[in-house]
């Protein structure tokens, strides 16, 4: 009886170990994940996704995330090409295309992106003038992207995108700019108050040159102009008369005083 409950525990044991070699055999890759299979050290290659059996013991595994990663650069300080110190942070988007090389090629590519992103944010910064930085940052953008996606490619990874966030200048740099910015918008509004006074010139000048045509238009602008003060104040005005009617009246008087 006790050589029977020896075999049946040994049996069981047995059973147990067999079951946990098959479990471990067993293999469960999700559909953003790979699954790096090496054979006694040699690499064989990534499986997945879904179900799939590897050899116990002999194989081993290593899951690869696929799916886009999110990673923050923290504020780097540095010095621009017109010497001008800032603070920059950025945000980069990469993934792994290559699971056998992200393993294999690198041993944490997660931190190695990051800290050739922080490396190539800092050179980049002092290749560029503040003004580049501002107003055409999109460029600086993109040399990161290609810089960084240049060093990560033998790592099997692919940077997409990587973005410029915030740029932190000095108070006194923000001062002069303001400064600037004030002074160019003033340069502006005289810009366009001398163009305004020039047209109005140019239009008057047209009008008076027409108006000496004709001098009774001059008579006809002048009552005009009479009749508008009239009517907005209430106000006595003195109506000069005509030279012409001088000469008029005294031609009159001549021919009077030369009649019998």
């Amino acid at each position: 009886m006790e050589a029977l409950l020896g075999l049946l525990s040994t049996f069981g044991v047995f059973i147990i170990i067999l079951l946990a070699i098959l479990s471990s055999a067993i293999k469960i890759v999700q559909e953003y994940e790979r699954g790096v299979i090496f054979r006694l050290g040699r690499l064989v290659g990534a499986k997945g996704p879904g179900l799939f059996f590897i050899i116990p013991i002999i194989d081993r595994m290593v899951k690869v995330d696929l799916r886009v990663v999110t990673l923050d650069v923290p504020s780097q300080e540095a010095i621009t090409k017109d010497n001008v110190t800032v603070k920059v942070n950025a945000v980069v988007y990469f993934r792994v295309i290559d699971p056998a090389a992200a393993v294999v090629n690198v041993e944490d590519y997660r931190r190695a992106t990051w800290n050739i992103a922080q490396t190539t944010l800092r050179n980049v910064l002092g290749q560029s003038e503040l003004d580049e930085l501002l107003a055409h940052r999109e460029r600086v953008n993109q040399k990161l992207q290609q810089i960084i996606d240049e060093a990560t490619e033998p790592w099997g990874v692919k940077v997409s995108i990587v973005e410029v966030k915030d740029v932190e200048l000095p108070q006194t740099m923000q001062r002069a700019m303001a400064r600037q910015a004030e002074a160019e918008r003033e340069k502006r509004a005289k810009i366009i108050h001398a163009e305004g006074e020039y047209q109005a010139s140019q239009t008057l000048a047209e009008a008076a040159s027409i108006i000496s045509k004709e001098p009774a238009a001059i008579q006809l602008r002048y009552l005009q102009t009479l009749m508008e003060i009239a009517v907005e104040k209430n106000s006595t005005i003195i109506f000069p008369v005509p030279l012409e009617f001088f000469k008029a009246f005294e031609a009159m008087m001549n021919e009077h005083r030369e009649s019998p």
